[in-house]
């Protein structure tokens, strides 16, 4: 059990925000961290890696990693961190890469063999793609078979089919090797894929919390599903007018009235639901 107790106060550019989380993740979970930009969400991951000073306490069952003026160095933590620019030692192989961490050659072959890169465990990172990289940098953090992993938004650089073999990759090693992982994504479909459970944050607070079909499928009625999305376009087609809307990695179009166009502005959020297949758009209402 990771027990979380922190307070912190940030400043952004909007001012000084108070970073207030009192949140308890069971062993073994999947933990998505959710939230806009300056939320607080990547100074939450830093304070658990002991990156950051806050008051507070972090304990893990019945290990103190911070309560008043006791805090664990991070390296004795026995985390992994997966940051989005990879961090590779660029001077050294992929094998070498990972036996820095830790001189196992057994445990680096297997987490080479997972992610399907033994054929290119010689080559230096410059030579690689990103997702390749970032294989390397997933694999570098399971190296010292980590009690709590900690991925800051590692897939946003990739394209849509390379998140999608890497979502695979992380979730494989999850399970594998019995982690508790908490993550940072912006991505619906990358959370819903993933994680377990999900937390919302908003100024600093957790807004949102429970499983991501609770926190982000917001039935009503009977309607069979409703998504959230951003009307991206209204165009208007002989007497209908069709809205061009972004669900996460996807463009969907939805029809529409006269009435309807409008009501609505492009750039704002929106809910997109639907009854026996037929697609409705209506107001978000945050």
């Amino acid at each position: 059990m990771l027990d979380i107790q922190i307070r912190k106060t940030l400043l952004g550019s909007a001012g000084s925000m108070e970073l207030d989380v009192a949140l308890s993740i069971k062993e073994h979970a999947f933990v998505a961290l959710a939230g806009k930009s300056g939320s607080g969400k990547t100074t939450l991951l830093r304070i658990l890696a002991g990156l950051e000073s806050a008051e507070g306490s972090v304990k893990v069952d019945d290990v103190v990693w911070q309560e008043g003026k006791k805090v664990l160095p991070s390296q004795k933590r026995g985390i992994g961190f997966v940051f989005q620019d990879y961090a590779l030692f660029t001077n050294m192989s992929v094998e070498k890469n990972l036996l820095y961490v830790c001189k196992d050659e057994t445990l680096a072959e297997e987490l080479l063999h997972m992610t399907e890169l033994t054929a290119l465990k010689d080559r230096l990172p410059s030579s690689l793609s990103g997702g390749q990289q970032q294989r390397v940098s997933l694999c570098r953090a399971m190296m010292k078979r980590p009690k709590l992993l900690l991925m800051d938004e590692p897939l946003s650089a990739l394209d849509p089919e390379m998140r999608s073999k890497l979502q695979h990759d992380i979730l494989n090693l999850h399970k594998t090797f019995g982690t508790t992982t908490v993550m940072v994504s912006h991505d619906p479909s990358e959370i819903y894929r993933l994680a377990d459970y999900m937390v919302v944050l908003d100024a600093g607070k957790i807004v949102k919390k429970g499983t991501p079909k609770e926190v982000m499928l917001k039935t009503q009625g009977s309607q069979k599903f409703s998504l959230r999305g951003e009307l991206l376009d209204i165009i208007k087609a002989d007497v209908i007018y069709i809205a061009v809307v972004s669900i996460g990695q996807q463009i969907v179009e939805v029809v529409m009235d006269s009435e309807e166009a409008r009501a609505f502005s492009v750039g704002e959020s929106v809910l997109i639901s639907t009854k026996a297949f037929s697609p409705t758009i209506s107001k978000l209402v945050v």
